[in-house]
């Protein structure tokens, strides 16, 4: 019987007209547009590399807090977020089912939350009156005599940004960590006792990690884009944009001040281009780390 070797290609069309449509275009126009002068009335005015030149060397806000922010957040949120979900799901699989489920819905359902409905609950707790819950126990407490400004403060607004993302950090990723956990082969763990294997953590080390190189890349895939298109974040506890000092200010911030306050689409589509090729740089390295071997 003859194959038509067409078909395989028909299947992949609806995909492939939807990430040429929502990936290709808008990546391929952000890189055109940040080599360009465009204030989104005006046609654009070719600027070579001038606006790459300008952000790593006159853009003080860029080198003094927006960088040094972003890669702090990612740090604690998106490597602490990471192993967080691996430890909660490893953690999860040891006990029964029902409990299991109870507590992954838990953890799984603040990542659903929207940003309006995040920002109304951490708004509350860190209200810089006496009326927020912080405030209100450190007074009680004596710790403090006067409330503290939490999301004004440009000292605290970070942290507690950090707070907030490893808060909703438990997304697809613990999901899919929780799932690989489940479905190793439990012979594998018997033949490893056999072998001299004597506690849970070496099981983890040795049989759970190795077994589930797919589901820890993909964790890890979801956990660098995530924490890196983070923005909304720390406005909308803040209530501006830009965070006040820039305490809070992230990338997704500095993309969205110059393209939609300040309408400067080429130098904020500089800073995006910027951001996607760290994406892509830590997104290789997850590969690199937890890729299959042929």
């Amino acid at each position: 019987m003859k194959t038509n070797k067409k078909t395989p290609y028909l299947f992949l069309l609806p995909y492939i007209i939807l990430f040429t449509i929502f990936i290709v275009i808008p990546v391929t126009i952000a890189i055109v547009l940040s080599f360009t002068n465009f204030n989104t009335i005006e046609f654009p005015k070719l600027a070579g590399f001038l606006n790459y030149i300008n952000l790593l060397t006159q853009d003080e806000i860029f080198m003094q807090y927006v960088l040094p922010n972003t890669i702090a957040y990612a740090l604690i949120v998106g490597v602490g977020g990471y192993m967080l979900s691996f430890v909660l799901a490893w953690s999860l699989a040891q006990i029964s089912k029902i409990p299991r489920t109870v507590l992954a819905l838990v953890l799984y359902s603040p990542s659903m939350t929207s940003g309006v409905a995040m920002a109304v609950v951490w708004r509350v707790l860190f209200s810089g009156n006496r009326t927020g819950y912080i405030n209100s126990i450190l007074l009680k407490l004596g710790l403090i005599h006067d409330p503290i400004n939490f999301l004004q403060e440009t000292s605290l607004l970070l942290p507690i940004m950090m707070v907030v993302g490893l808060w909703s950090s438990m997304g697809v990723g613990f999901l899919a960590m929780l799932a690989g956990v489940l479905n190793i082969d439990e012979s594998l763990y018997e033949a490893a006792a056999i072998d001299g294997i004597r506690n849970r953590f070496q099981e983890m080390f040795y049989i759970t990690i190795p077994s589930m190189k797919p589901q820890m890349l993909f964790g890890a895939v979801m956990a660098v884009v995530n924490t890196f298109q983070t923005g909304a974040i720390g406005v909308q506890l803040s209530g501006a944009n830009p965070t006040p000092g820039y305490a809070g200010q992230l990338m997704v911030n500095h993309i969205e001040d110059y393209g939609f306050i300040r309408y400067e689409m080429g130098y904020a589509s500089t800073v995006s281009v910027i951001l996607l090729l760290i994406i892509y740089t830590f997104s290789y390295f997850s590969k690199k780390l937890f890729a299959e071997q042929d």
